[in-house]
């Protein structure tokens, strides 16, 4: 058994914010506590960022992507700096692995790897120095000699979610730091060690002033990021609700921004896959941060004269899942995030019977735990696809199945939704399965599995976001292009 230590986290500033280099003292007295989720404990209190505190810190990420050296180094100088960081990461392992399960719910057994994730993705991301076309050679309409130039965007305000902090503050700022950008890391009042232990690593590392600043706000202050001028990019992570104010905020003023926001992912069954092949497939992915997670694999579209055994297969496996402490070894499936998350997830629940569709399995808190954000797995069955369980997104481990009448129906099924962020065909044939991919609309698409790779990329079509993240897709939205058309060749370029 891995027990969760009783006491804080080790951060050595967390009634302070990481700004231009060093820790300052807030604005305020005002704090944030984070409760453990599984035991609804205070756990942590956290420096809770107001206006002033916003103010400074993009002051101070503007002065050094102005006034500083970053933007001016050279690529490999930032990704030396990166492997740095990648190696603080690594070292603080142990840290991370106590943390997540207590701010998020995820099992400690996936946790104690978020660690050497993110070093990864800043070893990843290190590495382009050597192989991105930063520059390179093209041919003008006019003049003698052409370049066309990728630079960094500038001020990037990241703004973090709490369901997977580590990993998506690497997939943010790691890109973000090798274009040659200057960051404001925001991170989310749920789950805010994560951004403070990275604040930690910048500072041991020796990263310039004002390269990487951390806060953390609520939504109301945070909205200062997004407006501010000074700020040239916001990247976010989080619900569709959310990306809708920040992308008609950064649109009032032509600010760049990528959002990837909220799924509501269909698996489609088509007839030659094994039932219950799949329905093990499904129920064991959708533990996965119970449940929390954009991509989930929620709905579940299989032909009506396959409906009844896929919703008994379903709930055969999730109702076997063993719910509990996420640092207990044998625990499948751990809590949620808070008691508003938990509230949430009953109250879908509660309209899913409402509107007519089939419990037919879980719907409750677990008898034998008392405290903790815990839910039972839950499969409805009969579900249409226009009710409210198939439509919004729960962000819990609730699935529901939904008949089609056949291939052509499930297809249609799976692309009626707002949202297009993942998918999966189940099916033996491998050929069958890329033709119904293409079909679907959605920014990922697996095959037999719940499936995404951050290395490749990750994003969604629709209101499930703009832009990507991951690989070097994700390179991209931190830099803008520059065209330049000189009347010689310069110094150093050979035909």
């Amino acid at each position: 058994m891995t027990v969760a230590s009783d006491t804080a986290p080790a951060l050595r500033h967390a009634g302070q914010f990481f700004i231009g280099g060093g820790w300052v003292d807030p604005s305020s007295t005002d704090t944030i506590d984070v409760k453990d989720s599984t035991n609804e404990r205070v756990f942590l209190s956290v420096a809770e960022a107001k206006a002033p505190d916003i103010d400074r810190a993009v002051a101070a990420a503007r002065s050094a992507f102005d006034q500083g050296p970053w933007a001016r180094t050279t690529h490999r100088e930032r990704a030396e700096y990166l492997r740095a960081i990648a190696n603080g990461l690594r070292e603080r392992a142990a840290d991370f692995g106590d943390l997540w399960p207590r701010e998020s719910g995820v099992l400690h057994a996936v946790a104690q790897h978020a660690a050497i994730g993110g070093a990864a993705t800043f070893d990843y991301y290190a590495g382009l120095a050597d192989t991105y076309p930063f520059e390179e050679r093209a041919t003008p309409s006019m003049g003698d000699f052409g370049l066309l130039v990728r630079e960094p965007v500038g001020v990037v305000g990241a703004i973090i979610p709490w369901n997977a902090p580590l990993g998506l503050i690497s997939y943010k700022v790691a890109p973000a730091l090798i274009a040659g950008c200057t960051v404001i890391l925001k991170s989310s009042p749920e789950a805010p060690a994560e951004g403070y232990i990275l604040a930690e690593i910048a500072e041991a590392v020796g990263l310039p002033p004002g390269v990487v600043n951390v806060v953390t706000a609520d939504r109301e202050v945070s909205e200062l990021l997004v407006r501010d001028p000074r700020v040239d990019k916001i990247t976010f992570t989080g619900s569709t609700a959310a990306g809708r104010k920040i992308a008609s905020i950064c649109g009032e003023r032509i600010a760049r921004c990528t959002l990837e926001l909220g799924g509501k992912s269909a698996a489609v069954v088509l007839d030659d896959m094994d039932i219950s092949t799949a329905a093990a497939t499904l129920a064991r992915a959708e533990c996965m941060l119970t449940g929390q997670v954009c991509s989930s694999l929620t709905r579940v579209v299989v032909t009506k004269d396959r409906h009844d055994e896929m919703a008994e297969a379903l709930a055969a496996a999730f109702s076997k899942v063993k719910v509990g402490d996420p640092f207990e070894a044998s625990t499948q499936m751990g809590p949620l995030v808070a008691e508003r998350q938990r509230d949430r997830v009953e109250g879908y629940i509660a309209k899913g019977k409402a509107e007519g569709a089939t419990l037919v399995t879980g719907g409750g808190r677990p008898k034998d735990l008392e405290k903790g954000y815990y839910i039972e797995p839950t499969v409805f069955g009969n579900v249409d696809n226009s009710a409210t369980i198939a439509q919004e997104e729960i962000f819990g481990p609730v699935l529901s199945v939904i008949p089609a009448r056949d291939e052509e129906q499930a297809v249609e099924i799976a692309n009626d939704t707002i949202y297009g962020l993942n998918a999966s065909v189940f099916t033996n044939d491998v050929d069958r399965a890329r033709q119904v991919a293409a079909r679907l609309r959605s920014g990922t698409v697996g095959h037999n599995a719940f499936r995404t790779d951050f290395g490749i990329a990750f994003g969604g079509f629709k209101q499930s976001g703009i832009g990507r993240e991951g690989g070097t897709e994700g390179l991209v939205p931190f830099l803008e292009t520059k065209t330049v058309i000189l009347e010689g060749r310069p110094t150093g370029y050979q035909d």
